[in-house]
This record gives C-alpha cells, sequence and structure tokens, in this order.
C-alpha cells in the first residue's frame, strides 16, 4: 500500500488538528519548540538558516531533528585538542618556528585565522593532471627513507589505489614509518581486507571521522569530512591539491579522467604542510608525531608562500574570508578554476563588483559535471555574473576538478577547496596561497591552456524553457550543497 501526497496531507492535517484539540499535546509542543529556539538561536548563524530550521524542525518534530542532529550545520571542538596538545608536544622537542611575519593584508587574515605564517618554498611545481601528480608522488615515495606521511579524502581500492599500497607496504617493509589517515566516508570503500596487506608491513592508517555506530549516534560528523590531499615525504618533499587516490583521476586507466592540478613542494613551507597532518593525525587517532626526524631543517627558498588549512574548527571561515578579501583586493584581474560553484552572497558580491570595477573576472567550469544538481545551482547564478561583465568558459573535454584562484600578476591560491558553502564551513580543506609572480604566471599560463579546450558562455545566454526551472529550484538548495 503506498501514499500519495494527498493520503500524507492529510495525515498531516490530522496531525496538527490532533495537537490543537489536545492541551497537552499542545503544551508539549509548545515546551519542544521553545527549547529548540533557545538551542539554536545560542548557536548565532545566519538568521535565514536559523528561520529555516526552527521551521523544518518545528513542523517535522521527529525527521527534521535527526536531519539536523546528523547532516545540520554543526561546529566541533576540536582546536583546543587538536591544535593545543599537538603544538604542545611539538614545542617540547625544541623546534625552531616556522614562518616569518606577514607582510600583505590577505597574509595577515591567513595568520589570524589559522595559526600559520606565511613560508618560503625552495621549488614548488604545478602538477596538470593525474598521471603526472602519481608519477611524481609514487616516485618520492620510492626513495623514502625515514617517513611517508599520507592524507586522503578519496583512497579507492581499485587500480592506483592498489599500486599505493603496494608501494607503501614495500617502503614500511623497508623499515621507513608510513602513516595513512583516510576520510570514514570518502574512502569507505577501503575495507580491512584491502588494508591488511598494509598493517601486516607495519603501517599505521587511521581514520578521520570513520563511519562507525557511535561517531553516527553520539558524535553526528556524517557532514564534517577531510577533504585535505596531503603527503609528506621524508619531512623533505610534500603534495597537496585536488588529486584523490582514484582511477577516475588516471588518464592511463580513462581517458575521461578527471582534468586536476595539484602542487609539489619543497622548503620550509613542508614543515608548515607535515604539522597539518600531525595535527590531522592526532586528532584521529590520539598519537603525536613529536620525533625530530620527522622535523627535519628546511631551507627558506624563495617562493614567498603560505599554507591556510580551514574547517568547521576555524568559526573565522578562513579559507571564506581569504577569498573575499583577495577578490576585493585585485587590481587588474580574477581568474577562478574550479569544479564546483556554488557562491555564497558574499562572494557573489565581489566578483560581479570586481567585474563592475573594470577588472578581468573569469570563471572556469566544467561543462560536464559529476553532480548534476550542483551544475544547475551553479548556471543560475550565469546570468547575474554575465550581466555584470563577468567572462564564464566551461571546460569541455571532460570533468575539470582543478581548484585555483588567480589574483593579478603575483598571487594564486591553489588546493583541495572548491567555491561552495561546503568547502567554505563544513569541510576540513587546505590551500597554498603563494605571492610569487613564477607562481602566478605558471598557473595563468594552465588556466590559458585550459581556455583553449574551452567554450565561452555568451554574454546574452539565458536558460530556457524547463532549465530555467530546474535551476531556480537547484539554487534553493544552495546553503547545502
Amino acid at each position: 500500500m503506498s501514499l500519495d501526497a494527498g493520503d500524507l496531507l492529510l495525515a498531516l492535517t490530522t496531525g496538527l488538528t490532533a495537537v490543537v484539540d489536545s492541551p497537552w499535546l499542545a503544551v508539549v509542543w509548545v515546551a519542544y519548540v521553545l527549547v529548540l529556539a533557545a538551542w539554536i538561536v545560542r548557536q548565532r548563524r545566519e538568521p535565514v538558516a536559523t528561520l529555516a530550521w526552527l521551521l523544518v524542525l518545528a513542523w517535522l518534530p521527529v525527521l527534521g531533528w535527526a536531519v539536523y542532529w546528523w547532516l545540520g550545520p554543526q561546529r566541533i571542538r576540536r582546536r583546543l585538542r587538536r591544535r593545543s596538545r599537538a603544538r604542545l608536544a611539538l614545542a617540547e622537542v625544541g623546534l625552531p618556528p616556522c614562518g616569518e611575519p606577514a607582510e600583505w593584508g590577505a597574509e595577515r587574515l591567513v595568520e589570524a585565522s589559522t595559526g600559520f605564517a606565511p613560508t618560503r618554498a625552495s621549488r614548488l611545481e604545478l602538477l596538470s593532471s593525474g598521471e603526472s601528480t602519481y608519477e611524481a608522488l609514487f616516485h618520492a615515495i620510492a626513495g623514502a627513507s625515514s617517513a611517508v606521511h599520507l592524507e586522503y579524502y578519496i583512497f579507492e581500492p581499485d587500480g592506483i589505489g592498489t599500486r599505493l599500497r603496494d608501494l607503501l607496504a614495500e617502503r614500511a617493509r623497508a623499515g621507513v614509518e608510513v602513516r595513512l589517515l583516510l576520510d570514514g566516508l570518502g574512502s569507505r570503500r577501503c575495507s580491512p581486507a584491502f588494508l591488511a596487506p598494509l598493517r601486516a608491513a607495519g603501517a599505521e592508517v587511521g581514520w578521520f571521522h570513520p563511519l562507525t555506530l557511535g561517531h553516527l549516534l553520539w558524535r553526528p560528523t556524517l557532514n564534517l569530512r577531510t577533504h585535505r590531499k596531503i603527503a609528506v615525504i621524508d619531512g623533505r618533499i610534500g603534495f597537496t591539491g585536488g588529486v584523490n587516490i582514484s582511477d577516475t583521476q588516471s588518464e592511463r586507466a580513462s581517458a575521461a579522467a578527471f582534468h586536476d592540478l595539484h602542487l609539489r613542494l619543497e622548503g620550509e613551507v613542508v614543515r608548515a604542510l607535515q604539522l597539518v597532518f600531525a595535527e590531522d593525525w592526532h586528532y584521529a587517532t590520539g598519537r603525536t608525531l613529536a620525533a625530530p626526524r620527522h622535523w627535519p631543517a628546511q631551507p627558506g627558498g624563495r617562493i614567498r608562500c603560505q599554507l591556510l588549512p580551514s574547517g568547521p574548527d576555524h568559526p573565522e571561515a578562513p579559507l571564506h574570508r581569504l577569498f573575499v578579501e583577495a577578490v576585493h583586493g585585485a587590481r587588474q584581474r580574477v581568474w577562478v578554476m574550479t569544479p564546483y560553484f556554488v557562491p555564497t552572497p558574499p562572494v557573489l558580491l565581489a566578483l560581479t563588483s570586481a567585474a563592475l570595477r573594470g577588472l578581468d573576472v573569469l570563471l572556469l567550469l566544467p561543462a560536464r559535471n559529476d553532480n548534476r544538481l550542483v551544475r544547475a545551482a551553479a548556471r543560475s547564478f550565469y546570468p547575474e555574473l554575465l550581466a555584470a561583465g563577468v567572462r564564464i568558459a566551461e571546460f569541455q573535454p571532460r570533468m575539470l576538478h582543478g581548484k585555483a584562484l588567480l589574483i593579478d600578476d603575483d598571487t594564486a591560491l591553489i588546493g583541495s577547496a572548491n567555491v561552495d558553502p561546503r568547502s567554505f564551513f563544513l569541510n576540513f580543506e587546505l590551500g597554498v596561497l603563494a605571492r610569487d609572480e613564477g607562481v602566478a604566471a605558471a598557473l595563468a599560463a594552465r588556466i590559458a591552456t585550459d581556455l583553449m579546450d574551452s567554450r565561452p558562455v555568451a554574454p546574452d545566454w539565458r536558460p530556457r524553457g524547463l532549465q530555467a526551472y530546474l535551476d531556480s529550484a537547484a539554487r534553493l538548495l544552495a546553503p547545502v550543497l
């Protein structure tokens, strides 16, 4: 027996009538709403979001509460445990300070909101595909002599994943310390059987917010994921960016592999990258990486850069603030590359204002997206962006997965974060802010090359027919996408 819309409406009406007719039920319901309002209002979120959650939870007491508990806009208080205890242990080792004084407003903003000061890189290499990333990563791991530390959102037990697992196991058997931190949701296909050879070789495996009953019921973290991609080899070579461990990002495995962007780093900045991993590792496993061998001295280098870790443990939302600040501070151009584009009101205002000021504002987005809902929501913003003078180009050959922001000729932000509320406020993300003309030129060249395989969206483009309604409907879900 199935219920149609009329049956559901009748059931809802009957329930409301029962509440109204029963004084005791009415008192219980009013008390529930008052307690709920006090709880949610004290969290001091956006007024529209607060009102929306209040209405949902008031009119759908059981279902609404369950959705809020598991998927709602949570904040976890892990700063004291994750940062204080990890850094305290590192301070006891007597490590030299990492970083130098901030000289630029955006650098000061990042340092104030994350605790990470500007550093230097002796080498910063852009890797423009999954296969080139895997080649460089595997080569570095094969030469490891001390320790290999990896953190990934997606680690698939496919061809690429099996190759990396076997390489890590070989290094572990050779006496190299191997630590692998995986996201419980993104890497859920990594079964105990798949990871058994790695553990048998002596490697350590940790899970970030594992999908266990305790985490789902008592510590609802299903919606809070580590989207970071980190590799640190011997404390001297680092990798971060947008490439996961999956055949979907390997051109060798598939001609339709995601088109991505990653970074290979050397220099002092690798110590900062090690610190991000160490803090996440301590949070997930309770174990601290404080041995001096994990923190070798590094040359400063000529490339000025700064790590930007962001997540729900940072109430200042550093990634969101930096994006808006950087766009507002641009003088000539703002080029954005992202696979998922669902801008917040401040980001939308910053981009359109920059275009209205006469700057060259470009959005490079995928024509083919693995998330149709996000693509529909993104297209709903096209008309107002185009009307302000923003150029939009859609990459044609395959899924564009690179994530970058280019400001003028001297500033680049490259990392794991998309331009959407999930990356700004929910996911644990990581970016590298480089203030260097060479890095900016390399990123500009990469975007210019991709534009040759992209189709510009006409300035007068408008959605037609049913698609216009679908795009508008998807936009309503923008805050939770």
